[in-house]
Parts: C-alpha cells; sequence; structure tokens
C-alpha cells in the first residue's frame, strides 16, 4: 500500500497535486491507510508488512500541518476547521526550537507559542497528530529553527553528537517532551507518531546522531512509533532503527517507491512529503504550479545553493488555501480527491472566510535619524576587532540573532575599502553618517574619497537570514566575520550597536526624541504613522510603492521585510494585530521613503511563473 503525504515546501520541482499552506502555514496532506478513533489505547499506530493499524484495525489518515508559530492564535481554529473540512484527519506539526528557547535560559511556551493548547484545540476538533520536534526542522527558518546561539560556540557542529549540541538538545526536550508525553494516543491523547529529526539523510555528518535523537525522545516518555523522513536519495543514511523510513519526492516516482520497498521490505510504504511548489527568493519571480502561511519578523531562511539567497517573509507559496485563509481552487480539488479515499463519508462545512479590508493610507508624520535612536539600543560595545551578531555580549550573553548591527569606527585617510567575504549579508557604508555605498556578497571593494582629519565610517549590516539547509550550517554567523580592510591594513577599535529590532526596543523608541516629518528626511531612519480601524478589525494587506527596503512594525509587531526588487510586494497584516481604533504604523526605511503607507484587500506576491 503506498501512503502519500503531500507537503509544499517549494524546493526543487513540483508535482501538480498541493498541499497547502493555511495563513503563513504549511498544509501538508499525508494518507496513511483507513479507519478512525477508537476508545481502547494499548497498541497504537502500528505498521505491518502491507498497511497500517491503529489498535490493531486498518487505518487511514488524510493529513496535512499547520505552523502554530505561523498563524496568529486568534486563527488557530478557523485554519484548522479549514483543514478538517478539506477531509483533512491528521494534523502533523513542527516545534521551532529557536522560537521556545530564544535564549540558553529563556523557554517560551506560552500565547502565540502554546504547543499543548495547539495540541489539545486539534483534539477537540476531532484530528490526530503526527509530532515533528526536530530539533532541526528546516521549514524554511531561519538556521532550519535552531537557536543561533548555539553558534557562540566556535566549536560547534550542528546536528552531531558533539557534546556543546547534544548537551543543549538534552535541555530543551527536557523542557519540550515532558509537556506532550500526556498528549500520546496510548495516554489518551491524539499524538499518534512522532518524527525523528527530519531529512537528516541530507547531512549526515555523524552515524551515532539519530541514534542519539531516538534515545533523548524515548528515554523522556515518548512510546508511540516513530518515523524518519529523507529524500529518496539518502534515505539509509537518515534511517534509524526502530523507526519507519519514509521517502520525500517532487513527483510520484514508481522506481523511487521501488527502492523505498527494497530498502524496507516488511513496512508499508510511506511518502512522507509530496512537494508541490517552489521557495520565493527576492529579486526573482512569484513560484506558481497549476491549476491551482507567513514568515512574520524575522523568522525566513535562506538558500546556500548555487549561491546566496534571502528568502521572502510570505509562506503562501501558491497553496490550496491562501496566507490569508482564503480556498484556491487547488483546495476545491483537493477536498474532492480525500472524499473519495474517505469513501463517501460527509464532510464538515467549510467555515466562512474572513472580511478583508483597504484601509485608509497612513500618513507618516513623525521622523527618527537611525542615529538618534541608537541610545535605546543595547550597547554600544567596543572591541580592536569586529565581533559577528552571535557572539555580542547582548540578551544576557546569548548574542543577536536577527535585524541589524552597526559598526562604527575612525579612519585618517581615503581609499580603497575592501570586505573579503566578511559582509554577511549586506551593510550600508557611511562616512560621517552619510551614506557612500553599499557592501553585499558578489560587492568587495568600495572607494573612500579623501580624508581629512579623523572621520567615522559606518557599516550597518543586515542579516538577511541563516540558510535552513545545507552541510553549511556551523557557518551561519552573521554582521561583520572577519576584517575589513582599508588600503590594505584592517581596521580597527569597533564601537558596535545591537538594532535587533525586537519588541522591547521598538517599544523603548516611544520615549526617542521623535521630530516632525522634514522635507528631506535622513536616511536610514524610522517613519511613524496611524491606521485607523473603527469597529472589529479585518484583515489587510500592506503595499509600500515608493519605498525601497526596511521592516514593518504594526503596533510593536514585526510584520516582516519588505523589498523594491520584489516578487513580494505586500505583507499580510491579520485582523487579530490591529485595535479598534488608532493603530502605531512605523517603518524602518534604509534608503528611500514615500512617506504613506497603504492597506489593500488584496495580496500581491509579485509577477507568476509557472513551475515546469
Amino acid at each position: 500500500m503506498v501512503v502519500l503525504r503531500i507537503r509544499n515546501v517549494h524546493k526543487r520541482k513540483c508535482a501538480l497535486i498541493c498541499l497547502c499552506i493555511v495563513g503563513f502555514i504549511m498544509y501538508r496532506y499525508l494518507s496513511m491507510s483507513a479507519g478512525g478513533r477508537r476508545m481502547s489505547r494499548k497498541v497504537g499506530l502500528c505498521a505491518n508488512s502491507s498497511q497500517f493499524t491503529l489498535e490493531r484495525e486498518s487505518f487511514r489518515i488524510i493529513g496535512g500541518s499547520i505552523h502554530y508559530f505561523r498563524v496568529p492564535r486568534a486563527y488557530w481554529r478557523d485554519r484548522l476547521m479549514k483543514m478538517k473540512a478539506s477531509g483533512i484527519n491528521t494534523l502533523t506539526t513542527y516545534v521551532p526550537w529557536s522560537l521556545h528557547q530564544p535564549e540558553r535560559e529563556v523557554f517560551n511556551f506560552h500565547t502565540q507559542l502554546d504547543l499543548v493548547a495547539y495540541i489539545n484545540l486539534a483534539a477537540e476538533l476531532g484530528l490526530w497528530v503526527i509530532f515533528r520536534p526536530g530539533p532541526y526542522i528546516s521549514s524554511e527558518l531561519d538556521l532550519g529553527g535552531l537557536p543561533s546561539w548555539l553558534l557562540r560556540d566556535g566549536s560547534m557542529k550542528l546536528r552531531t553528537t558533539y557534546p556543546g549540541f547534544t548537551q543543549a538538545v538534552s535541555t530543551f526536550f527536557d523542557q519540550l517532551i515532558p509537556k506532550v508525553v500526556p498528549l500520546q494516543f496510548k495516554k489518551g491523547g491524539p499524538i499518534i507518531a512522532v518524527q525523528v529529526e527530519n531529512e537528516y539523510g541530507s547531512f549526515a555528518k555523524d552515524e551515532s546522531y539519530m541514534l542519539f535523537i531516538k534515545e533523548a525522545l524515548q528515554s523522556r516518555g515518548i512510546s508511540e512509533l516513530l518515523l524518519t523522513a529523507d529524500n529518496y536519495n539518502t534515505m539509509k543514511s537518515g534511517s534509524v532503527a526502530g523507526a519507519i523510513r519514509s521517502v520525500k519526492l517532487q513527483k510520484l516516482n514508481q522506481k523511487d517507491i521501488q527502492d523505498l520497498n527494497a530498502i524496507q521490505p516488511n513496512s508499508p510504504t510511506l511518502v512522507m512529503d509530496y512537494w508541490t511548489g517552489w521557495y520565493d527568493v527576492w529579486g526573482d519571480l512569484h513560484h506558481v504550479l497549476p491549476p491551482e502561511g507567513s514568515s512574520f519578523g524575522f523568522m525566513s531562511g535562506a538558500l546556500a545553493d548555487p549561491s546566496y539567497s534571502a528568502l521572502v517573509p510570505s509562506y503562501d507559496y501558491d497553496a490550496p488555501v491562501s496566507e490569508a485563509g482564503e480556498y484556491t481552487p487547488k483546495y476545491h480539488l483537493l477536498r474532492d480527491l480525500f472524499f473519495q479515499f474517505n469513501r463517501g463519508d460527509s464532510f464538515s462545512d467549510m467555515p466562512a472566510l474572513h472580511f478583508r479590508e483597504a484601509y485608509e493610507p497612513a500618513i507618516m508624520f513623525q521622523h527618527l535619524s537611525l542615529w538618534d535612536a541608537l541610545s535605546f539600543t543595547e550597547g554600544p560595545f567596543k572591541s580592536p576587532k569586529p565581533i559577528s551578531m552571535e557572539n555580542l555580549p547582548v540578551n544576557n550573553k546569548n548574542g543577536q540573532s536577527y535585524g541589524y548591527t552597526l559598526y562604527e569606527t575612525t579612519i585618517t585617510s581615503g581609499g580603497l575599502l575592501e570586505s573579503g567575504d566578511n559582509v554577511r549579508d549586506r551593510a550600508l557604508v557611511f562616512l560621517d553618517r552619510s551614506y557612500i555605498g553599499l557592501f553585499k556578497r558578489q560587492s568587495l571593494e568600495l572607494v573612500v574619497s579623501d580624508v581629512k582629519g579623523r572621520r567615522t565610517l559606518s557599516l550597518l549590516v543586515e542579516n538577511c537570514g541563516r540558510v535552513h539547509q545545507g552541510r553549511d550550517l556551523d557557518k551561519q554567523h552573521k554582521g561583520l566575520v572577519g576584517e575589513i580592510l582599508l588600503n590594505n591594513i584592517p581596521l580597527q577599535d569597533f564601537t558596535i550597536y545591537s538594532l535587533d529590532m525586537k519588541p522591547s526596543f521598538i517599544d523603548s523608541l516611544y520615549q526617542a526624541p521623535w521630530k516632525t516629518l522634514p522635507d528631506a528626511p535622513s536616511f536610514p531612519g524610522f517613519f511613524m504613522g496611524r491606521l485607523f480601524a473603527y469597529g472589529y478589525p479585518s484583515d489587510t494587506f500592506v503595499k509600500l510603492p515608493g519605498w525601497e527596503k526596511g521592516v514593518v512594525f504594526i503596533n510593536g509587531l514585526n510584520l516582516g521585510r519588505y523589498w523594491s526588487i520584489g516578487p513580494q510586494q505586500t505583507l499580510y497584516l491579520p485582523g487579530p494585530f490591529l485595535n479598534s481604533g488608532i493603530n502605531q504604523v512605523i517603518i524602518f526605511e534604509e534608503q528611500e521613503g514615500d512617506f504613506k503607507v497603504h492597506f489593500e484587500d488584496t495580496p500581491d506576491l509579485g509577477m507568476a511563473a509557472e513551475i515546469q
């Protein structure tokens, strides 16, 4: 029996059948074998040579995944109900370590990250759960969901049995796993299976690692069926004894199925992920697949192959249910398909759609230069040499994870400024706080005009996103990661400011010396305006024509990056993020602004290109 799971990960080529990304979510379709819930809870989900069984009865799951960390909590129920109405009866969910443990001694399982509440909601709605705790999840997240503070260890070897990594995993699992143990099937909960790591076959640097993860789960009380998931050509190196192998495909290929059966002849065939889309990166087109989630803040990852490319914040990649919860033609096709799987059983009604509104533009009326905001940052810090973001003594010595870092030093002459490969990922360069040029990975030299006396050279470096996959995860330090040369001499004696753009920093700017917006404001800078939303606020989409590149904050919440090069031209703004009445809009713009922010009732993800 072939078990099919359809997944939208937007890499490599895609197939026609599509998975659904619901609201900034990844919506995945999985088919395992037939049946429904049972009161007996002694055996759980099992695999014999021909099929899966639950409590020894033939069992089929049609499942999908919604990322709770990409969907406003107020919309969890809406998205799960839309999932169920399509015919899905199983939720699969990843767990983002980086969000749950932002600092070594800080854990967050509350509000938006209340995983237990999310799983209980799934159970309340009649959904089974396949739990995917990682610790690496990919999921197009910065560093694949691993916390950046791991990189403070100069010898760190991620996804191996290196003691510094295994100790960190153990500490996280000590917090995470006890929360979900009572939610397992045999204990009366909805969790019927648990995935061990994710796509380890494509990494496979340590043959003992998967056994460590498996034992870390089981020793803390995980007792349900274990699964692994890998590409068809890396299944062997990503497996572990005692876990069912599954394959990830870009198109349904009988040879790949045969290969899996040859490797695992005594189990039902499981196609865990069926890729049906493509990544969108800045400066490219929006990829779609006929016929037809969001990464808020700085969650978006990046690609390393063939060269570095940062992903756009939208997680709405041509999905059956859109980022804003809209049904697309693919949703209806899949609902018809799953109706057949369910042998004519009636489906729940499709939930009504949320109203979307085009609000009046927000006019920017106040301005705060970057330089005037520096006193509200954590720092400054003095260092003879540049320090990467991760190694800055900020956030209780956990380093800086996201955002920008400003490096300033003094020079006494002009000449040739060279960055080598030490700017990660993009730096605006200033002389006495006047813009003189740009460094990026492909731009290595900049001429500094003649200098008389002591002048301040500044580099505002942006972390555009750490890669989320590949074998170079250990090398994802951001900021300045090495020397900057002026006339072949390394610059020294830096003053460093951390601009991580966290809510606490944005909130602190209320006390900053904002000024009435001048005719010619300085850049980079912060711009403030107001959005009026009367009554019960509706979903909308932020559009910034005339702005160049920056970040949008609504009521202190980071909606994500925008960039005029596209493809993405709007940012999804959910109604629950808005207040009835006045809402504060802050734009951090690097280079050019129109001083007006538009709100539209339809998304604009850019010019589309069909995947062949």
